[in-house]
């Protein structure tokens, strides 16, 4: 499918969703700057799935959850298909992400450890 085709499906898609459930969605300036991770841990019970965003820097002893994201386990399944297919129209678009399992990126990136 080419973009313009994929952007058209989109926007009538949108479309056709903000008609059947309008909704209006602010975001403050700071949080539109969004929060940088390279962790997330996920845990569950009956009833909730809670994932927690960290970003771990290399030569630290301790890092500090950024955000944290209650979900019911409705929600979570319609996150996992929701990511699923925006990885599968990236991956169409700009190439197969290589698996993180086969970059082994290392914690420490060979200089020094910093120390205040």
């Amino acid at each position: 499918m080419n973009d313009d085709v994929y952007l058209q499906n989109k926007k009538r898609y949108m479309s056709d969703q903000q008609q059947e459930n309008p909704i209006n969605i602010e975001i403050s300036e700071e949080m539109a700057e969004g929060q940088y991770a390279n962790l997330a841990i996920i845990t569950h019970s009956h009833a909730e799935f809670v994932v927690d965003f960290v970003n771990v820097m290399p030569g630290t002893p301790k890092s500090k959850v950024k955000s944290r994201i209650i979900l019911t386990p409705q929600h979570a399944k319609r996150l996992l298909n929701a990511l699923a297919d925006n990885l599968e129209k990236f991956e169409a678009i700009n190439g197969k992400i290589k698996d993180t399992t086969e970059l082994q990126m290392p914690f420490q990136f060979g200089g020094p450890i910093a120390q205040a």
